[in-house]
């Protein structure tokens, strides 16, 4: 009797679930795990037995279902770091497999938008819908997919341009201590896009709210919003948000790349990127090596930058440029962080505190600034005339430091130095006011030929507006006139110089008029 009732339950069981697997052909089998200890961004978990490393998991709370990423698998227990606040997960609660990688949305839709580490948006306005995700950690384009760095990228900004120039695929690191305008530097660049046709991404690490919203503020108030990106995990995020903030930056940037677009992206900055991985690794038991720093701590570095590069057609075509973002702390260059940085990136912007504090603005630092790539990423317009300026300004700079030792200086050391402090001045630049490639070359071939020699320093500035305000009345004129893309005739520099003399002579008039 009792063998007749199970047999009769166990035909019911089975007819149920073929009715089900009926229903839902696509009914699979899920893994669960329980989360064993809760830390600081991260959780222990026991189970899951076939889940990879990258994996994305789900852990399943009374409030809601909270996001991690497998980082650690350990005999018998995996670490796992919280995309969420710790304090909705528990001992106990369940954690299942999507058995995906972490992704994040990509797409024409990120356009204008604010957005977390995984996509989720920061700006108040409606959630992505994720027509199409990229995995967070993708491997660097292999190097025979890969074209030579030669399309410049205009910052807009005189002594990078004309000294640094940055080309279309490289990676340029930004240096220098806490506030001292390293992040003003980098929004300066994307709004100088703004008919370059190049879409920019600004990725926030580690960065308090305020000051990543001063920046979103700045954007929207000079129209760079309408081809930016801003991705924030701020220092009240998740450290596991901030960890892999640049990596989903660099997924959304690679989008648009391999299909043809170039591409700018800021990490402001690694230093904070570099304390959150530290952090993660600590809590998780993870060797510590040198400063604490976890032994891949370059690896993590290494694989982000790499991914920059310019792309050939057949591989799409497009660029990826990064400014990546450093702390250095009294001006200790060599620094852990900040080598590792400038060994993997094509040059570096170090900005001076004494430079900063004389009130030349930006504070780039001539003698200890580089760019790896230099003149092949230069417009030949520029290099005809920059050249004579570079080799004068490192004079200068040199000269200073010794000038101050002693009081009696021979007449050509005297004329250099005037003439550097005089280039100095005319590559002061505020902030907010990006310079055209035309008013640039007029400036600089202004000062090169010496018709600014003359003017005294506390007049060098008005001098440059004049310049600026005679390159906009002739705009139209002279961008019909010369091709910016190529070297400067003879007959081209002629008429610039006339240009340039006519505003300059006016100049010197009014400062004999009022020396008499």
């Amino acid at each position: 009797m009792t063998d007749r009732i199970l047999d009769s339950v166990l035909e019911k069981s089975g007819a149920r679930l073929d009715r089900a697997l009926q229903r839902s052909p696509d009914m699979r089998l899920r893994e669960y795990g329980v989360v064993m200890s809760v830390g600081e961004g991260f959780i222990r978990v026991r189970g899951l037995p076939h889940m990879g490393i990258d994996e994305l998991v789900y852990i399943d709370t009374r409030e809601r279902r909270v996001p991690g990423l497998v980082y650690n698998l350990d005999s018998g227990e995996a670490g796992i770091i919280l995309l969420d606040e710790e304090q909705y997960v528990e001992a106990g609660d369940e954690v299942h497999r999507t058995s995906d990688i972490l992704s994040v949305p990509v797409g024409e839709q990120l356009l204008g938008r604010v957005v977390d580490s995984i996509g989720r948006p920061l700006d108040g306005k409606k959630p992505l819908a994720a027509n199409e995700t990229l995995p967070v950690e993708r491997p660097a384009p292999p190097i025979m997919h890969r074209s030579p760095v030669e399309t410049p990228l205009q910052t807009g900004i005189k002594v990078i341009d004309a000294l640094f120039p940055i080309g279309r695929g490289q990676r340029e690191l930004i240096a220098g201590d806490r506030q001292i305008g390293k992040t003003a530097i980098a929004v300066d660049t994307i709004i100088n896009q703004h008919d370059k046709g190049i879409i920019c991404i600004y990725c926030g690490i580690g960065k308090q709210k305020a000051a990543v919203a001063r920046v979103i503020a700045d954007l929207r108030e000079h129209g760079a919003m309408d081809y930016s990106i801003v991705v924030s995990a701020g220092s009240e995020d998740p450290v596991g948000l901030q960890y892999i903030a640049p990596y989903a930056a660099t997924s959304i940037g690679e989008y648009f790349m391999e299909r043809g677009k170039d591409v700018l992206i800021i990490y402001d900055d690694l230093t904070w990127h570099a304390r959150a991985y530290r952090e993660l690794a600590l809590l998780l038991r993870r060797p510590p090596g040198r400063e604490a720093y976890p032994g891949d701590i370059f690896y993590i570095h290494s694989r982000l930058l790499e991914r920059s590069t310019r792309l050939k057609e057949e591989h799409g075509g497009g660029s990826l440029t990064a400014l990546p973002i450093v702390e250095t702390q009294a001006q200790n260059i060599s620094a852990f962080i900040p080598t590792n940085l400038i060994s993997i990136t094509d040059g570096q912007l170090y900005l001076s505190p004494e430079l900063f504090q004389k009130d030349v603005m930006p504070a780039i630092d001539a003698g200890k600034s580089v760019s790896r790539v230099g003149g092949a990423a230069q417009r030949p317009a520029y290099r005809s005339v920059t050249k004579k300026l570079r080799l004068a300004y490192a004079q200068f700079e040199e000269l200073e430091a010794f000038s101050r030792f002693s009081s009696r200086l021979d007449e050509d050391t005297r004329k250099t130095i005037e003439r550097g402090r005089l280039i100095r001045e005319s590559l002061k630049q505020p902030q907010f006011e990006p310079l055209d490639i035309g008013e640039q070359m007029l400036l600089l071939l202004a000062l090169i030929s010496g018709l600014m020699d003359d003017i005294p320093l506390d007049r060098i500035e008005k001098a440059k507006r004049e310049i600026r305000e005679i390159y906009r009345e002739h705009s139209d004129e002279l961008n019909q006139k010369i091709d910016w893309q190529e070297d400067i005739t003879e007959e081209e520099r002629t008429y610039l110089l006339d240009l340039a003399e006519t505003v300059l002579e006016s100049l010197k008039k009014e400062q004999e008029h009022a020396e008499t």
